[in-house]
Formats: structure tokens, C-alpha cells, sequence
């Protein structure tokens, strides 16, 4: 068998190019990799020599990952490039080494490769007689169709162009869930008003809410027939974007053939007509004028396109249009489906699909059991999309009570919770491939689409196994923050230094800022202070022993200066935590006041204290005569006749600012107010061994929910323990000793002099201790 080398040598740089990129961070020494072609992401001068293919993959490879830090793991999704994955990157190759082939051979293969690939989707989706157009952007094909919509119904348009639209204005019909913008895009690209875009509502009485109203539909298409107007198109869901709901498609043929309207079809539920047991309202798919499939996402292949299958049987309206081309090179973009279908073959793509499929009902059937949970699901038996979200109602029934208008604000907080969830799961169970969904009616949600994710992703039935495993640990957590929030909330409003803020988009149990007790500061220098005093303040409570997480709130919140608390478990001791936050402000509050005294308390000290040691040194010198001031003179009488001296020495308070005299020091053999006051007893001194802050003692399940508490939380900090905060002491917390100065004199030995140390007076208790007495002991810690 003769083997094309090019071939053979693609195929073999396409497996080590592959190696390569997918091989990231295993190089034995990374960062010099990194360092080496640093230079080369700059751009700049094309090298003299050039560069072999190895060192072009390098640089390949560094710019994927230049933005990944290796201290942080990172949770984004992947997807896995299995063997099929491969096949499609090679027919990119494989159609850039065709199209240099002679005209005849290309022209002979491009055909092969187009009906083909046209064939087997046909067959597969059950779409017959139609033809395919191959596109990269999933709106082209749409496009497309509504150009030889447009040239079917006004046949002077390829002549006369937009002038003949003025007669009869067309209208192209959409449902209220289609993808947003899809609408304004078509007219935009087909130079059409916005008028010409009809959105119909869904139904609001009867049948699913994500679902077109069909009689209001009619209504519509007759009032813009009564007005001269033409319905031109009606674009239908087989699978909502939001929800996954599938349109009356029977019911909508019927009366596009009744206005003579066009029907294109699109969506995720189009993957299940591969399947034999399919739902009676996707089946109804098979009936329409054209449908858009995206195989990509469905099957896990990359950089395959999408393709729109369509029926019409004028080829020269089909070339005008653009559906199909003159051009050879432009029919190769079927050639990576066409390899990718035949590596996976019929059992494969309908395995795939059967398995995403399957993965949505046994999540449904393990949903069914949490109480909290409420899914929005059109087809329990076939739907391929699963989307809940913790509800508010389904709690309140689980706990025996009614939480309708429990706060204000409560669809704003339910909305903060379910993106909170959602994006836990996401991060604790990346394979699953959940995602954040917004609904007019039910809010945000959690949405599960394996047939978008599990191909690329390779979702297991163990992952979803693992999934609700995490949902259940986190549904606990949900309901005792909202639980919580009001009770949070009336005790910040108990302390008045503490100012409660309303954020409902914050998912946790509220936002709280400390306010300085101080009134006379300006606007300007009261906003620095309370800035200055709540970032303080967060990092003090970021370093307490608790399960909770502290933060500064949403990036782009609109509160600022505040501290966030998360969410919260079912044994929190919500007054503990709030005293704590008003202490520990307090307590930042009056020393950052002390330390801005301190200075001007220095200063009038120190003089005060120098004009009393000149006054004392006055006095001492009147006490004491000349005689004893002379050297010589003065040791031999100080000898034979020792004075005692009245006057005393002063002790300087720096946090009074006062003078204060050391006669209770003599007397009492210890510094008044040298000692350091006990802590004011607090809670956390009855806490158990072991016991984090904030937990109540005897609070049910407290060991179950330390796990789940953290599971919140992405990463485990490890906290040093911080001592409850204790309301300042007026006692004062640091002397100085100040004694008179004097002339050299011998010292007598009958009366010992003080010891300083570090601000603090201590004494020589042994020797002045009467006997008989033992002398009490002081332990400072010192």
C-alpha cells in the first residue's frame, strides 16, 4: 500500500507538536525555558537564521501559560483532546496541504469530501434530502438562510436590491429566549430596520415559561399581515440558551405553512434526534426548513464547524445566498468533520450523546431528594439540560416554617447565594462542567449541560456522583447564612459604633463598618479615619482562630470601606462575633487616638518634668548647706553625719501625661499601675480545647459542619489565634521614673535606690522587708 510521505510526515509532526503543547511545566527545568524565549514573546525583528520547529513550539507553549501562576492552582477548564480531537486538528493540515493539489484532484476530493459528510449528517439527524452549509460562526448559517429566504420571496432582489423591500417590509419572528442579540445581528448584517425584528413573548397562563406563545404568535404575524408587512422567518428552539426548553415545533410548522413563513430551528436538544428514543417535540425538528448543529461542543472535537442543514431545490438561489460556493478551496472546511466523524463512526456519536443524556437524568433523580433544591426541567424523562437552584420556599418547607418576606431584598439574596453555589461547585468539581444561568422568572441558576461539556470535559457518572456529594455538604451552609443574616444584622444595629450596610449582592452574612466615636473631624479627615480604622480592623479579624472569611467585599462593589463576613455554619455565636468586631474597633480606635497624643503628651511632660527637677535641685541644695557640696569636705561629713533628704523623686505617666511622685513607690515596693492589669474575662476563656471562635458550646452538628464550612472557603488559612479583644484600662500601662539630680557624694547604704527597667520601677524587696513578714511576689512576665 503506497503511503504519501507528506502525508506520513505530517501526521508524525502533528503527534509531536501535540506532545509538546500538552506537555506544558514538564520540561526538567521550566523556568529556563521560560527565561529563554521571554525575549521572543516581544515582538520585534524576525531572526537572521530563523528557528527550527521544536524551538517555535516552545515559544507556542510559554505564550499559553505565561499567565499561569505556580503558586496558585489553577481551576480552568480544560478541554481533553482525546484521539477524535487529534483528527479534526489534522484535516486544518490536511486542507492546507490539499489546496495546493492540481484543479482536477482537488475539485474530484472536495466533492468526495462535501457530500459525504452531507450524507452521513442527514442520515444521522434524520434531516432527508437536505444539504449542509459548513461555517465557523454558529450565526452564519442563519445568515445565510435568511438571504435566500429574501431571494425566494422577492425575486427582483438580485436585480433591484433593498428598493424592493419598501413594498412589502419583511419580518423575522424570534422567541423571547433566543441568544441575546442574535436578532439586532441579522438585521445589522442584512441592512434591515429594527422594526423588521418581531420578538414573541412566552407564555405566561399555560405550558412552560420558556416556551414561544403560540397564539399570541398568530396574533402577531396577522396584524403585520393586515398592515402590508411580509413574515419572512421564524426562528424556533430545540433547547433554550437559558433553560433548555424545546418550542411547540409541530405546532409552529403548522403555522409557518399556514403564512408560508420559513422555520429555522437551533439549539442543544437537536443532539438527541441521533438517538432512537427520542421526545415527540424534538422529532418535530426533522419538519423544518433548515437547523443549525454545532458538532464541536457535542462531540468534544475542537476547531470543527458548525453546519446548518437546509432544504431548497433552486441551487442558483443557493449560490446567491452564499449556501454554497464556487470557490473549491472554501468546500474544504467539511474536511476535519469528515475525519472526525469517520475516526468516532455511527455507535460513537450516538454513544457520546447517550452518555451526556444520561448524565442530566441521573442528576435529575438525585436532585428530586434535596429538599432545598428546586430544578427547572421541561421533559423529566428526556431533558438533556438540568438547571436548579437553592430555593428560599423549599427551605422554609423542610424546616417547618414560613420565610415568605423574611428581609427585604430576598430575590436579590437568593440570586447572590445560587451564584455563590455555582461557582463552588465549579471549583470543587471542575468536570462537571456547571455554569451560572440567568432566568427572567426563577433568577439566577445552576446549570448542568453535559451534551456542551462532558465530551470536552470527560464527565464521568462519578463525577455528578461527586457533585451532589458537594451540593449537599453546601446546602447546610446556604441555609443557616440566610438563617443568619437577620440576626446578624439586628445585632450590629445593638452597638452604636457599628453601622450596618445593605448589600444584598454579597453572599455571606452581611457587611458591617466600624464609625469613630469622634464628631469634630471634617468630612475629609473622617473618611480617612474610618478607612484607616476598618482595614485595621479586617486584617486583626483575618487573623482570629475562626472558620469564617473576612474580606473587603465584591471587586467592583459599590460599598467600600467595610468588612464583608462570609458565609456563615449553624453553630456560630452571631453576638460573640459582632461584640468582637465592636472591640476590636474600639480597641484600634483608642490607640491609634494615644499614639497621635502622644507626641504633644511628651512634650508638655518633659518641660513640666525639667522645671520640677530644677525646683527639687533647688530645694535639695537649701536642705543640704555649701558644706556638703564641697567634694572632700562633703564625702567626710556625709560620713560622720548622714542627711536625709526630703525630697523625693517623680515618676513620668505617658499615658496620663502627668508627674507623679515615688513615694508609693518606697512604700508600697511597686510602681502603681506598673503591673499589667488582667484581660477582662471574655467567652473565649470558657472555650473548650481545641474549639474555634465564634462557636456556640453544645451547637448540634458542630463537628459536621467544620468540614462544610471550609468547603466555602477556596483555600485553608492557617490563623494564628488572636486574644479576645478587653476594653482599655485606665490604669496606666507605662511609667517613667524621674529623680532629682545631684552632685557626686558617696552613697550611704542604709536606704537601697530603685532599679529601672524598661520604663518600670522595681525595688530590692529582701532588704527592706520587715522581718517576720514574707514579701508578697509579683510576677509581671517580664
Amino acid at each position: 500500500m503506497m503511503v504519501d510521505p507528506t502525508l506520513a510526515e505530517m501526521g508524525k509532526n502533528l503527534n509531536e507538536a501535540m506532545k509538546i503543547l500538552e506537555d506544558g511545566g514538564k520540561a526538567s527545568d521550566p523556568d529556563a525555558d521560560r527565561r529563554q524565549f521571554s525575549r521572543s514573546s516581544i515582538p520585534g525583528p524576525l531572526q537572521g537564521d530563523g528557528q527550527d520547529v521544536a524551538s517555535i513550539l516552545q515559544l507556542v507553549q510559554n505564550l499559553m501559560h505565561e499567565d499561569e501562576e505556580e503558586d496558585k492552582p489553577s481551576h480552568r477548564r480544560m478541554q481533553n483532546v482525546g484521539e477524535q480531537g487529534h483528527m479534526a486538528l489534522l484535516g486544518h493540515s490536511l486542507a492546507a496541504y490539499i489546496s495546493v493539489l492540481d484543479r482536477e484532484r482537488l475539485r474530484k476530493l472536495i466533492t468526495r469530501i462535501a457530500s459525504d459528510t452531507t450524507l452521513w449528517l442527514c442520515r444521522l439527524f434524520r434531516y432527508e434530502s437536505g444539504s449542509a452549509y459548513y461555517h465557523e460562526d454558529d450565526r452564519e448559517g442563519l445568515l445565510k438562510v435568511c438571504r435566500l429566504v429574501i431571494n425566494t420571496r422577492y425575486e427582483d432582489y438580485s436585480t433591484e436590491g433593498y428598493t424592493v423591500l419598501n413594498s412589502r417590509q419583511p419580518v423575522i419572528y424570534q422567541s423571547a429566549t433566543c441568544r441575546p442579540g442574535l436578532g439586532q445581528h441579522l438585521c445589522s448584517q442584512l441592512a434591515l430596520p429594527l422594526s423588521s425584528l418581531c420578538t414573541v413573548p412566552c407564555n405566561t397562563m399555560f405550558g412552560s415559561q420558556h416556551q414561544m406563545d403560540i397564539a399570541l404568535l398568530d396574533k402577531l404575524i396577522r396584524e403585520d399581515v393586515e398592515t402590508g408587512k411580509l413574515p419572512l422567518l421564524l426562528i424556533a428552539n430545540a433547547g433554550t440558551p437559558g433553560a433548555g426548553h424545546t418550542d411547540k415545533l409541530g405546532r409552529l410548522k403548522e403555522l409557518c405553512e399556514q403564512y408560508g413563513m420559513w422555520l429555522h430551528i437551533e439549539g442543544v436538544n437537536l443532539a438527541t434526534l441521533a438517538l432512537w428514543d427520542v421526545s415527540s417535540p424534538v422529532t418535530a425538528a426533522t419538519r423544518s426548513d433548515s437547523m443549525t448543529l454545532t458538532l464541536g461542543p457535542w462531540l468534544g472535537l475542537p476547531a470543527v464547524p458548525a453546519v446548518t442543514l437546509y432544504r431548497h431545490e433552486d441551487p442558483a438561489l443557493s449560490l446567491a445566498a452564499g449556501l454554497t460556493s464556487s470557490q473549491p478551496v472554501e468546500k474544504l472546511r467539511a474536511l476535519p468533520l469528515w475525519l472526525s466523524l469517520q475516526y468516532l463512526g455511527h455507535d460513537g456519536i450516538v454513544e457520546k450523546i447517550r452518555h451526556a443524556v444520561e448524565l442530566s437524568q441521573q442528576l435529575l433523580e438525585k436532585l428530586k431528594t434535596l429538599a432545598s433544591i428546586k430544578t427547572s426541567v421541561e421533559d423529566e424523562l428526556n431533558s438533556p439540560v438540568v438547571v436548579f437552584r437553592f430555593s428560599q420556599e423549599t427551605s422554609a418547607e423542610s424546616s417547618g416554617g414560613s420565610v415568605e418576606g423574611y428581609f427585604a431584598g430576598e430575590r436579590e439574596v437568593l440570586d447572590s447565594l445560587n451564584r455563590w453555589l455555582c461557582e463552588q461547585l465549579a471549583q470543587l468539581v471542575p468536570a462537571s462542567g456547571v455554569d451560572i444561568v440567568e432566568l427572567e422568572d426563577e433568577g439566577t441558576c445552576v446549570r448542568f449541560t453535559p451534551l456542551m461539556t462532558a465530551a470536552a470535559l470527560g464527565t464521568q457518572r462519578c463525577d455528578v456522583d461527586l457533585l451532589v456529594e458537594r451540593l449537599t455538604e453546601l446546602i447546610p451552609v446556604l441555609n443557616c447564612t440566610l438563617r443568619l443574616r437577620l440576626d446578624f444584622r439586628e445585632e450590629v444595629y445593638r452597638h452604636s459604633a457599628l453601622s450596618y450596610i445593605e448589600d444584598l449582592s454579597w453572599p455571606g452574612l452581611g457587611a458591617v463598618r466600624y464609625e469613630p466615636r469622634v464628631e469634630e473631624l471634617t468630612d475629609s479627615k473622617r473618611k480617612l479615619e474610618v478607612e484607616k480604622i476598618n482595614s485595621e480592623l479586617l486584617v486583626k479579624l483575618g487573623d482570629l482562630d475562626a472558620d469564617l472569611i473576612f474580606s473587603t467585599g465584591l471587586e467592583f462593589g459599590p460599598e467600600k470601606d467595610c468588612i464583608f463576613i462570609g458565609m456563615a455554619t449553624e453553630d456560630l455565636d452571631v453576638a460573640e462575633l459582632v461584640d468582637t468586631i465592636a472591640a476590636l474597633g474600639r480597641d484600634i480606635e483608642e490607640n491609634g487616638r494615644l499614639l497621635e497624643n502622644m507626641t504633644e503628651v511628651v512634650r508638655k511632660g518633659i518641660q513640666e518634668a525639667e522645671l520640677q527637677l530644677q525646683k527639687d535641685n533647688q530645694d535639695k541644695l537649701m536642705e543640704e548647706g555649701v558644706l556638703r557640696q564641697i567634694p572632700l569636705v562633703g564625702s567626710v561629713l556625709n560620713w560622720f553625719s548622714p542627711f536625709q533628704s526630703t525630697v523625693k523623686g517623680r515618676t513620668f505617666n505617658l499615658a496620663a501625661g502627668s508627674l507623679d511622685s515615688t513615694e508609693p513607690t518606697y512604700s508600697m515596693k511597686a510602681q502603681t499601675g506598673g503591673l499589667a492589669s488582667p484581660e477582662t474575662p471574655t467567652s473565649s476563656a470558657k472555650r473548650l480545647p481545641g474549639q474555634r471562635l465564634f462557636r456556640r458550646e453544645g451547637a448540634g452538628g458542630s463537628d459536621s459542619h467544620s468540614e462544610t464550612s471550609s468547603v466555602g472557603q477556596a483555600e485553608d488559612f492557617s490563623r494564628e489565634r488572636f486574644p479576645q479583644p478587653t476594653t482599655p484600662s485606665p490604669v496606666p500601662d507605662e511609667a517613667v521614673s524621674v529623680v532629682p539630680e545631684s552632685p557626686e557624694i558617696p552613697q550611704v547604704p542604709a536606704e537601697p535606690e530603685p532599679t529601672q527597667e524598661k520604663g518600670e520601677v522595681g525595688t530590692q524587696e529582701k532588704e527592706r522587708q520587715p522581718d517576720g513578714q514574707d514579701a508578697p511576689v509579683e510576677e509581671t512576665g517580664r
